[in-house]
């Protein structure tokens, strides 16, 4: 019964938002689009459509957390050397009425205040209309004594029929219990059917963003990889040198001065260990044994355990990804998690690891103060990118004053 009621509620809230919002920017999107022969348009478009993205990108982020549905992104980026002025107001407007998905969300809004906001007042009335039904039977239908009251089809004039009322009223009531939650995704689903992109269109995305994490990819295994020459360059490689040295100064000295030539064996000695320590810290950073070993769920909750805030893991993986999935989720995991204790300053995370339909899905959430933003050279990009090579997405809801819920999908299978 909670679920229908939740189903309800968010049914209600999508009933507002299809006949306010969607209307209020259709009308003005159409207008703003009129005007641009007038010139008026050149400056107002770019603005509207920038609002009826958000309110679409809203959309998709209630249809994944609320029934599931993904709906895809499919907006072509703007590139980031417009000419100002004039002259870089009317390129905007023509690239973004270029793009098809522009006339797509034109489309679903028309579709929104229409077929979606019947759906989600059948989705709330369905639960809320049989209290009608209750208060009638209660005695409310004496005020209509004179006059019959409608309830649905029974006229209410009478306790009896008051009475009749509230059966018709318990009816509903379990029609909405069935039938609430499928209503509201059939609402989603019609929204994936008009905003998702052609499968043309979504392969010719997917080859542009094969081809761009190729080159990402690329150069962070370069880049990689010349941290690693670094770090055994500064680190151990220079501890080992300067062992050789040592070790040749006291096999001058083990018969000269043999008390100098133990403390130099002793001095070494803890510098070998040093060294091997440096060499594990390494080879933790490019592949931590608690991964090979236990797998992705015992690695994060090892991490978890090294956090000075209290975190709270949940693993629901009846498998094991393939090694670079799984190592990409959880350097993805582990840059996240730095994110939270250091910039957002939180006091609790909860970190949740699951496996559904094909999709590895991580979501890093805190109690922090929020503002987090994927793009200005931040961590998260580093993370969009080091999942994009597996064709995963990030998703970041990072409200000023927090939480923040930072979500990371993988295509992969489980062996």
């Amino acid at each position: 019964m909670r679920e229908a009621l939740l189903a309800a509620g968010r049914g209600l809230v999508l009933a507002v938002s299809g006949l306010g919002v969607s209307m209020a920017l259709f009308i003005l999107s159409v207008l703003s689009i009129a005007f641009v022969p007038l010139g008026i348009g050149l400056i107002t478009t770019p603005y509207v459509l920038e609002l009826v993205r958000r309110h679409a990108d809203w959309r998709r982020l209630k249809a994944a957390t609320w029934s599931d549905v993904r709906i895809p992104v499919p907006y072509r980026p703007l590139p980031a050397d417009l000419r100002p002025g004039l002259a870089g107001r009317v390129e905007r407007t023509t690239l973004m009425l270029k793009d098809p998905a522009t006339w797509r969300d034109l489309g679903w809004l028309m579709a929104d205040m229409s077929v979606g906001f019947t759906l989600s007042v059948l989705a709330a009335a369905l639960m809320v209309y049989p209290v009608e039904g209750l208060v009638l039977a209660a005695g409310l239908w004496r005020v209509f004594r004179d006059d019959a009251y409608w309830y649905g089809f029974v006229p209410v004039s009478s306790q009896g029929t008051a009475f009749a009322a509230l059966a018709l009223g318990v009816v509903l009531f379990h029609v909405g219990l069935w039938a609430s939650r499928p209503l509201l995704r059939l609402n989603f689903s019609l929204a994936k059917a008009v905003l998702a992109p052609v499968p043309r269109e979504e392969l010719a995305r997917r080859i542009d963003r094969l081809t761009e994490t190729r080159h990402e990819a690329v150069d962070t295994a370069a880049s990689e990889l010349r941290r690693i020459e670094r770090d055994l360059h500064d680190g151990a490689q220079a501890r080992l040198v300067a062992m050789g040295m040592d070790l040749g100064t006291i096999e001058a000295l083990i018969e000269k001065d043999p008390a100098r030539a133990k403390e130099m064996l002793a001095a070494t000695r803890q510098s070998s260990a040093e060294a091997l320590t440096e060499l594990r810290d390494l080879v933790r950073g490019i592949h931590p044994p608690v991964l090979a070993e236990r797998g992705l769920g015992d690695a994060v909750r090892a991490l978890a355990l090294r956090l000075p805030v209290e975190t709270e893991v949940t693993v629901d993986l009846a498998g094991r990804p393939e090694a670079p999935v799984e190592s990409a989720a959880y350097f993805a995991v582990s840059e996240t998690l730095v994110n939270a204790v250091k910039h957002a300053h939180a006091d609790r995370i909860w970190i949740d690891l699951h496996h559904s339909g094909s999709m590895l899905r991580v979501s890093v959430t805190d109690d922090g103060r929020g503002g987090a933003r994927i793009g200005g050279g931040s961590g998260l990009t580093g993370i969009e990118r080091r999942l994009g090579t597996f064709d995963g997405v990030l998703a970041v809801s990072s409200p000023e004053g927090g939480p923040t819920m930072v979500t990371m999908e993988i295509p992969c299978a489980l062996s």
